[in-house]
């Protein structure tokens, strides 16, 4: 059975999920190996948690190189385990990151690309919603090795341990990627809340809270869910850029999305439209948003989300 290769790279933010999610894709098409890059002496930690993933093999490259030169070092190394070990195909995580990293290794490599795929089947063909979630696209690479990112949370998974074999590896990096050192980084500040691309649940917000998310934030925490807004709430100032959802924002992939005064408009529907449940709460009946919705609630959200708010913490204590 070939091998296929799932990056876990040492800054990919939640391990654990990120592999998971990968190798659910993977073993649709192959074995999975999974290549680690890590700090020197983190390699057998991310290791370990791997272990919960049916996964077949992982080669574990440690070097300091990564963090001083970031992505183009890890490029580098990339490209040296595809050239090295021939796997049917390379998964990414989708993200800012991961997508320059598949872009970089493509060009190494001379492979075809194919980013922010929702499905992958077992013959290679990957699914992508584009051009705001007005067409389904299914993608085939023909050029090298498929390099594919898989956005989050675009598949459900269930921890299998296994015992996979381990191997380290001697990767190269290039002259060229050590060019540019990074001096001094500042990790994203991180509240109680799950990340945004990340979260099962996600609510969110837009111009219907005339600038006050309590009840938005306070219903989401009912739910431990992840914080939204929409590119008019974000433009607005009444909600940090960094969590708007939509086209020019972050995309997202929940079992549940909530949304809450927002209108529906294309930019926000391209970035949310893929959730497994979408529940809307809007006072006009004529939203654009409710033809998207599984279940539509007509009504003022400052009235509707605490009610819902109450079911839910009775149910919780009942």
């Amino acid at each position: 059975m070939s091998n296929v290769l799932i990056l876990v790279d040492h800054a990919s933010g939640n391990i654990s999920k990120t592999a998971g999610e990968l190798a659910a894709f993977g073993k649709r098409i192959g074995a999975v190996t999974a290549l680690v890059l890590a700090e020197p002496g983190s390699g057998a930690v991310i290791a370990d948690q791997l272990k919960a993933f049916e996964i077949e093999k992982i080669l574990i490259a440690e070097s300091a190189e990564f963090a001083k030169h970031g992505i183009p070092a890890i490029a580098d190394a990339v490209a040296s385990v595809l050239a090295s070990h021939s796997p049917k195909a390379l998964l990414i995580s989708t993200s800012a990151r991961g997508k320059e990293i598949a872009a970089r290794v493509a060009v190494k490599s001379n492979s075809g690309l194919i980013t922010d795929a929702i499905d992958l089947s077992e013959n290679l063909i990957a699914t992508q919603s584009i051009f705001g979630g007005s067409f389904t696209v299914h993608s085939h690479v023909k050029t090298g090795t498929p390099i594919i990112t898989i956005r989050p949370s675009a598949i459900d998974f269930t921890a299998t341990p296994s015992n996979p074999t381990i191997e380290n590896v001697t990767v190269e990096i290039s002259a060229i990627a050590k060019l540019v050192s990074i001096n001094n980084m500042q990790p994203p500040v991180k509240g109680g809340r799950p990340e945004l691309t990340e979260a099962k649940i996600v609510v969110s917000g837009g111009r219907g809270t005339n600038g006050d998310f309590s009840k938005v934030e306070s219903f989401a925490d009912s739910l431990g869910a992840a914080v939204g807004a929409s590119r008019a709430a974000t433009d607005a100032g009444w909600y940090p850029h960094t969590h708007q959802v939509g086209q020019t924002g972050k995309t997202v992939s929940p079992q549940l999305y909530v949304a809450c005064g927002i209108s529906g408009a294309i930019q926000h529907r391209a970035g949310m439209q893929t959730s497994k449940t979408i529940i809307a709460v809007n006072k006009d009946p004529e939203a654009p948003i409710f033809d998207l919705a599984d279940l539509g609630i007509v009504g003022d959200l400052f009235a509707v989300l605490p009610q819902a708010e109450a079911a839910i913490n009775a149910k919780k204590h009942a």
